[in-house]
């Protein structure tokens, strides 16, 4: 998808090599469930990853796996899916049952396959959010609704439905915004050609499209409920990252690519695209906010699809529409581009409801029934100071509403 202005002002327009669908956005439409023999062996492996780690024998099954060369599997969605797979098979690997045995090194069987695939992909080599949320689901019945009870997820980790509940309702927010996402041109080129109605319209849809989007957030914790302690003592260890993780302080180590360990964050929200997408539409500055929640959402955008990288550039060199709102002095134009970015403050607050709930409350009772020092309430799985990111997050989106008068 790329949106370029051309000197003749040519309208901005959506095209296909930026990998943004119609209909659910960022997430990867119709992923694949299954790869080719031999690769089938990794399928197998993650298929029935919460049984071998349960009973002690994740970490045997992966070293039998022979080394097999990733540049046979061709296309993108065979890529997809053995990049999920291995992320997801590497997560069992490092941190088996959770209980604080873990693995400092890959072994070469699985390192170098997925080192080179990922390269290819230009992802990093560990289960990011492209991975477990956008290349992570199915139908169940293909010509049906895509409904939270006509969807599954491709692979679980150990903690019953807790993975099904967290990821298909971050994609069901991403296919909730996805909607928005194809207002974008029209909200450029309005802006272009001086069009007020027309920008003012394609706003209210944006705000209707980021509305419905908290609706559906709600769910976590509503219809379709993550029990918060399942998600913190369980999920949350298989999404965390070798990087400001002190089970791991030196990174992980992928034999037979690198000779010293490294590291990678774990997957979060933060590299989501969704979020960033609408910042830079509505001219939310983030990087005028706290140094350091600017720098993670910068590296965070490392950890996304590079075709979605380069949109939040295109976006980037897009006209200004809060600087086209404030030239026009319109009050009625200031407050429909007002109600857009507090439903990005509504969102963020949300998230910062939910973090309490799933992160902060659930490590404060731990904390009480443990005797190891913890600052496990503050950290949240790509590694950062959670809630003061957060916060700082939410702040500069709301001091991005424009002052009446």
């Amino acid at each position: 998808m790329v949106l370029e202005a051309s000197p003749m002002k040519s309208p901005w327009k959506i095209c296909e090599e930026h990998h943004i669908d119609e209909d659910v956005g960022f997430a990867l439409p119709n992923p694949l469930e299954e790869l080719p023999h031999p690769f089938d062996a990794w399928i197998s492996i993650a298929k029935n990853l919460t049984h071998l780690i349960e009973n002690g024998e994740i970490r045997a099954e992966v070293e039998k796996l022979p080394m097999l060369n990733s540049d046979d599997l061709q296309g993108h969605e065979s890529q997809r899916l053995a990049h999920l797979v291995l992320g997801y098979i590497t997560m069992a690997y490092v941190w088996d049952r959770g209980d604080g045995d873990v693995r400092k090194v890959l072994p070469s069987n699985i390192a170098v396959p997925y080192c080179k695939l990922s390269e290819k992909l230009g992802l990093p080599p560990i289960l990011v959010y492209a991975d477990c949320v956008l290349a992570n689901w199915k139908k169940k019945d293909p010509s049906g609704p895509m409904t939270y009870e006509n969807m599954d997820i491709l692979f679980s980790f150990p903690g019953g439905d807790c993975s099904k509940g967290f990821f298909l309702v971050s994609l069901l927010v991403e296919i909730a915004a996805a909607s928005a996402i194809k207002v974008i041109p029209t909200v450029f080129n309005a802006v272009q050609h001086q069009e007020q109605d027309i920008l003012k319209k394609a706003l209210s849809d944006t705000t209707s499209c980021l509305k419905k989007a908290l609706e559906v957030f709600h769910q976590i914790h509503g219809k379709y409920y993550v029990d918060p302690n399942l998600f913190f003592n369980v999920l949350r260890i298989y999404l965390s990252g070798w990087k400001g993780n002190p089970l791991l302080p030196e990174g992980l180590l992928y034999e037979g690519v690198w000779d010293t360990p490294k590291k990678f964050a774990g997957g979060s929200a933060a590299q989501s695209s969704i979020f960033q997408c609408f910042d830079v539409l509505l001219g939310i500055q983030q990087s005028a906010g706290e140094a350091s929640a600017a720098e993670f959402l910068q590296e965070m955008r490392t950890y996304m699809p590079p075709a979605h990288q380069n949109f939040l550039h295109s976006l980037e060199s897009g006209p200004s529409v809060r600087e086209f709102v404030l030239s026009k002095g319109d009050a009625s134009l200031q407050a429909t581009y007002n109600e857009c970015v507090n439903a990005m403050v509504s969102l963020r607050s949300y998230h910062l409801q939910i973090v309490t709930k799933y992160i902060v409350i659930p490590a404060r009772k731990k904390k009480q029934t443990s005797e190891e020092p913890s600052d496990l309430e503050n950290k949240g799985t790509g590694g950062t100071d959670l809630m003061n990111f957060l916060k700082s997050v939410r702040g500069t989106t709301e001091k991005a509403l424009l002052k009446e008068g």
